[in-house]
């Protein structure tokens, strides 16, 4: 029988709907993209990393299934393995046979996405000892359970980039503090490139990206009593070079008001609302802030084109 257990921590309602409320009366509106993973946009994601512009996916999964046993003698075996916005947990099957972690614990923040997608993964590997958890992981935060084993994070799918850079350096630090001393963090980072290609991967031609954008609102909606017009808001997104990021929008096509919660929120036609960043590292920039943040050493792992990268940053020494 798989060994599945589910901890539930949700976010308080009312601390979510402040969060919003701040985010929509700023001078340049904002809605954080950890909203955009309800069970909708989950699917919608996974749709994203089909889509033959976004290179992201294929690449680090082939990295993945190239390195793994490297990857797996770097991490070493019997870890608890913790992986930050799991997902459908698709990535980490390729490395569980050869990794034989004591206990997997995924977080995510879509509870239904998350219960189902342990309990699939559960049934893949009955040997493995699951701890799915419902949470915040951008947020400090304790395991609900506890476990004599060495703490890995795996962060794939360089959702390291959605922070802004003192975010990030601060977000690496709050993982050092959870793996401890002797832990470490396996993450996933899109490097720097040509802007046309960036472009290119968050508009696809086929407007998954789109739908996945637009579905915030409709997130929204159902979570916090709202009436965003779903047709009354459009998709944008472009490299920023000067920031080292892709930036993500819905624009308004309208003079209109948005009522979230019974507080009225005007907009104007052309106003947007920034959903997401995307930042892109160069391999040193990445390896400065991880070493601020605490970790000793680092393996790395990149494609030949150099698109992206896997990092295991080891926070003790002589591993």
């Amino acid at each position: 029988m798989p060994s599945l257990f589910f901890h539930d921590l949700p976010m308080p309602a009312d601390e979510s709907l402040t969060h919003v409320l701040n985010g929509l009366r700023k001078p340049l509106k904002t809605i954080s993209p950890k909203y955009f993973y309800d069970k909708r946009g989950s699917e919608l994601f996974m749709e994203i990393t089909r889509q033959p512009e976004y290179y992201l996916t294929r690449t680090e999964v082939k990295l993945l299934q190239n390195y793994a046993s490297d990857i797996s003698r770097a991490v070493g075996e019997n870890c608890l393995l913790i992986e930050y916005g799991s997902g459908s947990s698709k990535k980490v099957r390729i490395l569980l046979d050869s990794l034989k972690p004591r206990a997997y614990a995924p977080l995510d923040i879509s509870r239904d996405f998350l219960a189902a997608a342990a309990a699939t993964l559960a049934a893949e590997f009955p040997w493995l000892e699951v701890h799915a958890t419902c949470l915040d992981y951008t947020r400090e935060f304790e395991l609900p359970f506890s476990m004599d084993a060495r703490r890995i994070v795996f962060f794939p799918g360089s959702s390291i980039g959605n922070f802004n850079r003192l975010d990030a350096s601060a977000f690496l630090g709050r993982v050092r503090k959870l793996v401890g001393s002797d832990g470490g963090l396996l993450i996933g980072v899109d490097l720097k490139k040509d802007k046309d290609i960036l472009n290119a991967a968050y508009n696809d031609a086929n407007g998954v990206t789109e739908q996945f954008n637009l579905n915030l609102l409709s997130h929204i909606n159902n979570r916090f009593s709202a009436d965003f017009n779903i047709n009354a808001f459009s998709h944008a997104a472009q490299y920023e070079p000067d920031n080292g990021c892709v930036a993500m929008y819905l624009v308004s096509q309208a003079d209109q008001e948005v009522t979230v919660s019974g507080t009225c929120i005007p907009f104007s036609t052309g106003e947007r609302i920034h959903t997401e960043n995307s930042h892109k590292y160069g391999k040193e920039e990445f390896l400065d802030m991880a070493g601020d943040a605490g970790f000793s050493e680092h393996y790395c792992w990149t494609d030949e084109s150099n698109w992206f990268g896997i990092f295991f940053l080891y926070s003790g020494t002589g591993h």
